[in-house]
């Protein structure tokens, strides 16, 4: 599907040196707990793209929802220079989000992003900033994109949306990204149409030494079964097949039958390259899903261990426990208590 960008963020063709008749104006919102290698990722390229061009291209402002101070992923306050009532005009504005996904007053900030979408203003997200976007209705019928430990919960919750892996989506007036250092791509991307002429794009990349600059066909985390590569095609098959079939598990004899193997030799398969057995491997799988999902949603614990293929809560939490040294209760209570962005 073809990408279609605003005129105004398209820009004109120009020399590098060149003045710009105004600075296209972002604005950055701050939630309790925002990723702050993303906001950074995101915000400095502005600051040099206006240091390479030898002029104001660009402007950026960060607003929160009462102009109150918050506390990033990393623990640092941040004053944000407005409220969401008194912000100023700006071009775009750029959701910050948090890890686990937690908005302070939601309702008003779902009526504040729809209003600015009604003013035909740019809307973008860094990291789970595109989950608010998604519950405003603002995403339906875009391309989009989530930080990957993230994205299995988005395409079930939002139907409607194109979720894809990749480190970010420009679509028409919506821009999104997966966090951390994929919104310096973005931005990247963005400074480039802006001024429709990669110098300036490279410019700014060479000063953050940032060696290449990524697109958004680029994914965000390479999954095992490609990580093997084509010379082990039974195993991606197999890790393919355990993937693919959480809630119901199948047995080892199925899953041998499936990639045409015997068992012993899909055993020896994985001992040889994974150093575990199948099942042991698929076990894992399973608890790994449930705990990124115990982390990074709101989801009844209960309904979280029967769609990872547990038969009862006490079978869950026993071998969840065993894995983790920890219930799956104690990690939500944990994970609520601490507002901190493990990937900031």
């Amino acid at each position: 599907m073809a990408k279609h960008i605003p005129e105004h963020l398209a820009g004109v063709p120009r020399p590098l040196n060149a003045q710009h008749d105004a600075p296209h104006r972002f604005a950055f919102l701050l939630v309790p707990g925002f990723t702050y290698i993303g906001f950074a990722s995101a915000i400095e390229p502005l600051r040099m793209a206006n240091m390479a061009a030898d002029d104001i291209a660009f402007g950026a402002i960060t607003v929160t929802l009462d102009g109150d101070p918050v506390r990033a992923s990393n623990g640092v306050l941040t004053t944000p220079d407005h409220s969401i009532d008194d912000m100023p005009d700006v071009h775009s504005v750029i959701v910050c989000g948090s890890n686990p996904i937690r908005y302070p007053d939601t309702k008003r900030l779902i009526g504040w992003l729809r209003g600015l979408a009604r003013k035909a203003v740019e809307l973008g997200s860094i990291d789970t900033g595109s989950d608010l976007l998604a519950r405003a209705g603002l995403l339906n019928g875009y391309h989009c994109t989530i930080h990957w430990q993230d994205r299995a919960v988005m395409l079930e919750r939002y139907p409607r949306i194109i979720v894809s892996d990749h480190l970010f989506e420009i679509d028409r007036d919506r821009f999104t990204s997966g966090g951390g250092t994929a919104a310096m791509d973005m931005m990247l991307e963005l400074i480039r149409r802006h001024d429709n002429e990669p110098a300036l794009a490279s410019a700014v990349a060479d000063l953050i030494v940032h060696d290449r600059m990524r697109d958004s066909h680029d994914r965000q985390r390479i999954p095992l079964r490609q990580r093997l590569g084509t010379l082990r095609p039974k195993l991606s098959a197999a890790v393919a097949i355990m993937e693919a079939n959480l809630e119901d598990p199948i047995r080892l004899s199925e899953l041998a039958e499936y990639v045409q193997l015997s068992e012993r030799q899909l055993e020896r398969l994985f001992r040889d390259h994974l150093d575990c057995t199948p099942m042991q491997y698929y076990m894992e799988l399973r608890l790994n899903t449930a705990r990124q999902r115990i982390l990074h949603t709101d989801e009844a614990i209960t309904e979280i261990g029967r769609s990872c293929g547990f038969s009862s809560p006490s079978h869950f939490t026993r071998r969840y426990s065993e894995m983790f040294d920890i219930t799956p209760r104690q990690e939500r209570r944990g994970s609520t208590a601490d507002t901190r962005d493990n990937r900031g």
